[in-house]
């Protein structure tokens, strides 16, 4: 059985560190551009913080990961081109890709590079991956959040690409790369400007001891002030729906497969992922901790495995709203 990579999250280089330091296999980070799905202002890398995280990361056998995985606007192909390029040059061990037009790039340009199918090329079938393997030699594919089990466990029986999932982090309910929801509001898709709520968009004002968060104009959510606010986003606002004010499609909640993880390693999962580059270093520190030790204590034995309260406890402080889930992984329901 192969050890289990434990990928996590970087939107800084102290994050980088963090993750390194705690026990990550590989960090995954991107650009200061709309190339990466996480195109928040002050986030992310500079050519110089990229040379210093690969040197570090490097020397600790560790990987750099780069996310170039949002989708090339006919105009502008040439910023996507010149990521992978980067990349490259900066000694990345993998590009995260989404646009198939950008994997042949990659292919013909850099044929020695290693490819991943991104979360946002949203491959949920054996089908799609077989094809990105056939087409573009893609070596690993991150899984949508939308997938079973069962459903993960049938494609790793019958694909020689390696399969990523994610462990925790922020839940989306939607189809990773297939979500235009904030382009109805903002005019910018998360699929092409890397980011569903950008910063140019969001407003927040405190009046009569309520906080309002909008989104370009728009009213997302409003809090009292024992709630903790979330950062605004469409899918996880309260509206008004038949006369009552609530979450009309989603709780602000986390994935957390932590009760999971020897279900995951028996079925041969190649990686578990941790969601949250746009979270703070000591986000990164935490979680990647408590998952290393979950991880290590789950692939040395999964039958004898329990989920040490602690972890839990710990990973419940950093989830969205205070909630935790297992998500699509288990349906209980069915």
């Amino acid at each position: 059985m192969n050890a289990i990579d434990l990928v996590a999250p970087a939107g800084s280089l102290v994050a980088l560190k963090a993750a390194i330091d705690k026990g990550a296999n590989a960090v995954y980070l991107g650009l200061r551009n709309a190339t990466n799905a996480r195109n928040f202002g002050g986030l992310n890398f500079s050519d110089h913080d990229i040379r210093q995280g690969a040197d570090y990361a490097h020397s600790r056998g560790r990987q750099i990961l780069f996310a170039i995985n949002t989708y090339p606007q006919a105009r502008a192909v040439s910023e996507w081109r010149a990521a992978i390029d980067t990349a490259v040059q900066m000694g990345a061990d993998a590009v995260i890709l989404a646009d198939p037009g950008l994997m042949a790039y990659a292919r013909d340009r850099h044929p020695d590079l290693r490819l991943h199918l991104s979360v946002q090329g949203s491959a949920t079938t054996l089908d799609a991956i077989e094809l990105m393997r056939e087409q573009f030699g893609i070596r690993r594919a991150v899984l949508p959040r939308v997938l079973t089990l069962t459903e993960i466990e049938k494609i790793i029986r019958q694909t020689t690409v390696e399969i990523e999932v994610f462990g925790f982090g922020s839940l989306c309910v939607m189809a990773e790369g297939r979500c235009l929801l904030s382009s109805y509001v903002t005019g910018d898709s998360p699929n092409n400007k890397g980011v569903c709520s950008p910063a140019h968009a969001v407003s927040w004002e405190e009046k009569d001891r309520t906080m309002y968060a909008r989104l370009n104009g728009t009213l997302i959510d409003r809090y009292a002030p024992d709630e903790a606010a979330g950062y605004p986003t469409l899918c996880k606002g309260r509206f008004e729906v038949e006369g009552e004010i609530d979450y009309a499609l989603e709780e602000p909640t986390s994935l957390n497969a932590v009760g999971l993880l020897p279900k995951l390693v028996n079925m041969g999962v190649s990686a578990i992922k941790i969601e949250g580059r746009q979270r703070s270093p000591s986000y990164v520190a935490q979680v990647v901790g408590t998952l290393r030790a979950a991880l290590d204590a789950a692939q040395r034995d999964p039958e004898r495995y329990s989920p040490r309260p602690d972890w839990q406890a710990t990973l419940a402080r950093h989830a969205e709203g205070a909630q935790v889930t297992q998500g699509a992984f288990e349906r209980p329901w069915k």
